[in-house]
């Protein structure tokens, strides 16, 4: 085995754990935002709605509201989202999907943004309220056709106001000149919001498999096998650059060349190590900058250091 070929491998690794988090779809890019969003303060955030120049941010807050309504367990929600799949194949299939939502905000002490609540899409991370039954249980609600043994299945994701969340979005003045400022999708980026902690999120994310520990495992065996590459790279540079002089010097030496420990290619210096500092230099950048853009990607991958704890 080469250099060359550890650091092929390497990068093959890495292009299996970026198509293994590619596979988690919407998910992937709402957790990488999750774990890189910078967070700001109310006060920042109504600044930025009132500048007019748009940036990405995350707040946490009490979400707040004054037109509640109640589940099934009398608690006050302000958004609820049911969705009705129906196996198909041997895979669910989503026949119906409805929402409830009631205007509501994020506060902080005295300060609140809006929520946008009709941009809240995918970016929804909750722990999901899921039941299964038949199609006979859904009454007028089932599709026409629809046998009445068929496999369906509820998938309730709701918000309520008793909870703490995390909200990512942009701040921007209201649609009209007497509406609040809210916190909406833009720049491209979806309108995120979650009441769970960074880790907890994350695993809703994930659904409980094991793709991200494999994808992550992909990325530390790239960082190893590119790193052996290039260091057994650089050390072969040196060694051969090593023997190449030392060759140099045994035929240059002769009963006329300069005095001991000279060298016939310079006046009066040792015997010269052309080359190597800058392959030696070369070769540590190389790690050092590998380095930091694998621990920048497994940072953001597992949801960095920014761990919060529920609130309630």
């Amino acid at each position: 085995m080469t250099p060359l070929l550890l650091i092929a491998a390497g990068l093959l690794a890495f292009v299996g754990g970026v198509a293994i988090l590619q596979t988690f779809g919407s998910r992937y890019r709402v957790g990488r935002l999750l774990a890189s969003t910078p967070t700001v303060g109310l006060a920042e955030a109504l600044d930025i709605a009132a500048s007019g120049r748009p940036r990405y941010v995350r707040i946490d807050g009490r979400i707040d509201s004054e037109e509640e309504f109640e589940d099934v367990n009398h608690r006050p929600l302000v958004f609820r989202r049911t969705r009705l799949e129906a196996r198909r194949g041997g895979r669910w299939v989503m026949f119906e999907d409805s929402r409830e939502a009631v205007p509501f905000e994020i506060r902080d002490g005295n300060s609140g943004i809006a929520v946008d609540s009709g941009a809240i899409a995918a970016g929804l991370v909750v722990v999901p309220r899921e039941s299964i039954g038949a199609a006979a249980d859904l009454a007028d609600r089932a599709p026409a056709g629809m046998l009445p043994d068929t496999r369906v299945r509820a998938i309730v994701e709701q918000l309520s106001s008793i909870d703490h969340a995390t909200v990512l979005g942009v701040p921007k003045a209201g649609p009209a000149a007497d509406d609040p400022p809210r916190l909406t999708a833009g720049l491209g980026r979806p309108l995120v919001v979650t009441t769970l902690a960074p880790d907890e999120a994350m695993r809703v994310l994930a659904h409980g498999t094991s793709r991200p520990r494999i994808a992550a495992a992909c990325f530390v065996a790239g960082a190893i096998l590119v790193v052996a590459g290039l260091a057994w790279a650089g050390l072969g540079a040196l060694g051969a650059q090593l023997v190449g002089d030392g060759v140099s010097a045994a035929l240059a030496a002769s009963p006329s060349a300069p005095a001991a420990g000279g060298d016939p290619r310079s006046s009066g210096e040792g015997p010269g190590l052309v080359g190597q500092p800058v392959v030696a230099v070369i070769v540590v950048l190389a790690i050092a900058l590998l380095a930091i853009v694998l621990t920048t990607a497994y940072v953001r991958l597992t949801g960095g250091t920014r761990d919060r704890g529920r609130r309630g």
